[in-house]
């Protein structure tokens, strides 16, 4: 489906969505509600309307106040502290608290919103002052402010450690370790005093030729001009971002979709089913991982395109042939910054041993600086969100950073 025949169905479906969710609102607060079979039915089928589709506007972050070991609570300030007309980098910190790690953490940019890390910034927020890079949608961006592409968002990660200055901490997440070890690498060739002194990669593609999962194998089926011929549309003219060429985040939804249409189609009969019986925590748990996941974001043409071509397809970082500003990128200048790699066990996204290839690749950096962590039980997700990541792999990413102080 092209970009108009999306959005038109989207604008007519979009009015009974909007109306099942007032509904289920009004029925959620209905005294009593709770306790009518009837009334549970209908709040698990308006529920069940209101989600069946995707938004394109960013969920709020709601990081919740912190409570220490002594009981204290400590609110959580959210503040924009600059950015470019591709990316606010917000800073979350603990109200009063001063000289905290600063830490850069880096969100994917692959169809979904930073918000996809609220339990990565609500944990890293208790220890250390986060900053977020806080991806705008591309499609509400003008065509006059330019491209977006790998280089401008490994200049990005650049631009953001030199805001946030010397003995700053870096943390990639899934799709940007790619990035953020390119712009590390860049730094200290550069001896600028913003090189990171510790650097955390967390289950990211930084050699995919390593225990290749199914989206690898996907993304080196087809040459890379079939991509652009049927996955690139153009943004309509309703949009401030019309006219310009994307990936449109529905296609990608969709393809992640596809690949476990079971799963998801079971997880929405569970959400009816508990919320039929009255279970509306568990209920709830369900509904609020498809609110973000269903929150979606346009990749630009020039960033998708050369991700699949020079990361998965070509491997141009471990061959040692990417170039950034002209110049190959040596990580090999990589010699003082301490580097910590998380994999999961289950990832099905990110193979065991292509996250870990980073540490071969820092050829010149003393094995007393690498670190790596393998996380069992875990998949994808969990490596950056869940019980896992916050009782067995923050402590091990808090460690380092101390360390490296």
């Amino acid at each position: 489906m092209n970009y108009m025949g999306y959005q038109l169905l989207a604008n007519l479906s979009e009015p009974l969505r909007q109306s099942a969710e007032m509904g289920f609102d009004w029925l959620s607060r209905w005294p009593g509600a709770k306790d009518s079979p009837t009334h549970r039915q209908w709040r698990a089928w308006l529920e069940q309307t209101a989600l069946s589709g995707f938004t394109n506007k960013r969920p709020p972050f709601q990081i919740q106040p912190f409570l220490d070991a002594s009981g204290r609570s400590w609110p959580i300030e959210e503040r924009r502290v600059t950015g470019t007309p591709f990316c606010d980098l917000v800073r979350f910190k603990k109200r009063t608290v001063e000289n905290l790690p600063k830490v850069l953490l880096v969100a994917p940019m692959s169809g979904h919103f930073a918000t996809l890390l609220r339990g990565t910034v609500q944990t890293l927020v208790r220890d250390h002052e986060v900053y977020l890079t806080d991806w705008l949608n591309v499609r509400d961006i003008p065509i006059s402010q330019g491209v977006f592409d790998l280089e401008s968002y490994i200049g990005h990660v650049v631009e953001f450690m030199q805001f946030l200055g010397p003995q700053s901490h870096l943390i990639g997440v899934c799709q940007p370790t790619v990035a953020c070890l390119v712009a590390t690498s860049v730094l200290s060739e550069q001896n600028d005093p913003a090189t990171p002194a510790s650097l955390t990669l967390m289950a990211g593609p930084i050699d995919t030729r390593i225990n290749p999962t199914k989206v690898n194998q996907l993304a080196k089926e087809k040459p890379i001009e079939w991509f652009k011929q049927n996955l690139i549309s153009t943004v309509p003219w309703q949009f401030p971002g019309g006219g310009r060429r994307v990936y449109p985040g529905f296609v990608q939804l969709s393809a992640f979709m596809s690949m476990n249409p079971d799963r998801h189609q079971q997880s929405f009969k569970d959400m009816h089913d508990l919320r039929v019986a009255g279970d509306d925590q568990k209920a709830d748990a369900i509904a609020d991982f498809y609110r973000e996941y269903f929150a979606i974001m346009d990749l630009a043409e020039d960033y998708y395109l050369e991700t699949v071509e020079k990361v998965f397809q070509s491997h141009e970082l471990p061959l040692g042939v990417l170039k950034y500003q002209g110049k190959t990128v040596d990580l090999g200048a990589i010699r003082r910054t301490f580097l910590l790699t998380v994999e999961g066990e289950r990832d099905d996204i990110c193979g065991i041993g292509q996250t870990l290839a980073a540490q071969d690749l820092c050829n010149k950096l003393p094995a007393y600086r690498k670190t790596h962590h393998l996380q069992a039980g875990v998949g994808h997700y969990g490596v950056f969100s869940g019980k896992r990541w916050t009782q067995q792999i923050y402590p091990v990413v808090r460690s380092m950073i101390r360390g490296s102080v």
